[in-house]
């Protein structure tokens, strides 16, 4: 937990110090053509561009903390908060002004919407987890599968040709396999399959008559971002399963006499799963941070596409919460796995002597 948080901090410093020096005045980007110099100051002092890089530092990892500390007296105090407009609990008094308060993170405004940041994530996460969760369990269950199969008939000509697949799913890259699947089933063989190149989860019918579910929509997105860990999983499946059947107690199952089909699912699948495990939480953070290039191609309206929107026009603290989101899930996904490695395999939990 400890190197996790270490982790987190780091990412924090790298964002915030990369963003600070990219060339762009922030308070001119908020009044667009309406700037003058008065105003553009007025804007500068409100976000605290006028203090030191290392006193921003300070301010956002304040803002960033869940126990943070604030000037509730001081309206021009750089850390004034208004705990009677906030939704904080103030936990304790530490001088006559200052106070330390427990809240949920702060992660600004956006500069072009003047939306706050964690409202326009909390309506695009989601999307963009139903994406990499239907995608991730498309590629788990579908291959492990076959590199079970591979695995049984190792050298026929199933195997071999999964080793294929593996190759080309593994080099094909994401925006290109998505150009290519959305032709193929958007364009070339709409008739036949229904499928919009572009569309959302939900969406508003010609007439006007409300929000329909289109779960249609997910189909070529969820099969374009899928392609590259089912091929990963093949191969890891595959592999560790030829490992494990190699072993002395699957020998010791077949002299008892145990039937095939117990020895591979009672036996030889759970002990073969822990690479799989790895590559799944791996590629399922991963998912959710490189859905950058399938959202903004199918016009999926989640967190990749956010961030392409705000690239576009600068918006970094729309950006910085992104990216912090996404780093956050890849540090919880992690963590998880660490634990579930010790509930399917014995072997790697750490016992009292």
């Amino acid at each position: 937990m400890a190197y996790a948080l270490l982790i987190l901090w780091g990412v924090i410093t790298v964002i915030f110090f990369l963003f600070n020096i990219l060339p762009g005045d922030p308070a001119k980007m908020m009044l667009g053509q309406r700037s003058d110099i008065s105003t553009v100051e007025s804007i500068r002092k409100e976000l605290g561009l006028d203090k030191s890089k290392g006193m921003q530092y300070l301010k956002y990892l304040n803002d960033l903390s869940i126990i943070s500390f604030h000037n509730e007296k001081n309206i021009e105090s750089y850390f004034y908060l208004d705990i009677k407009k906030q939704k904080v609990k103030k936990l304790f008094n530490i001088s006559s002004e200052n106070i330390i308060v427990l809240k949920t993170p702060f992660l600004r405004r956006s500069y072009q919407s003047k939306k706050l940041v964690s409202e326009i994530i909390a309506e695009t996460l989601p999307n963009t987890f139903i994406l990499a969760l239907t995608s991730i369990i498309f590629a788990t269950l579908l291959g492990v599968l076959l590199g079970i199969i591979a695995a049984i008939k190792k050298d026929s000509f199933f195997d071999r040709s999964s080793l294929l697949f593996s190759a080309l799913g593994m080099s094909l890259p994401s925006f290109f396999a998505a150009i290519i699947i959305g032709w193929i089933f958007a364009f070339v063989l709409s008739d036949i399959t229904g499928l919009n190149l572009t569309g959302n989860l939900y969406e508003i019918d010609d007439l006007g008559n409300g929000i329909h579910l289109q779960l249609k929509n997910l189909i070529l997105p969820a099969l374009t971002l899928g392609i590259r860990p089912l091929a990963i999983v093949i191969q890891l499946a595959r592999n560790s399963m030829l490992d494990v059947l190699s072993q002395d107690y699957i020998r010791t199952a077949k002299a008892k006499g145990l039937s095939f089909k117990r020895i591979i699912w009672k036996h030889a699948l759970k002990n073969s799963l822990n690479p799989v495990i790895t590559a799944i939480s791996g590629w399922f953070a991963s998912l959710m941070a490189g859905v950058v290039f399938i959202e903004y191609i199918f016009g999926w309206k989640g967190l990749g596409y956010i961030i392409v929107s705000s690239l576009n026009n600068y918006d970094f603290p729309v950006i910085v919460g992104c990216v912090l989101t996404i780093s956050v899930i890849f540090i919880i996904i992690n963590t998880l796995v660490d634990i579930l490695y010790g509930i399917l395999d014995p072997r790697i939990r750490l016992s009292n002597p």
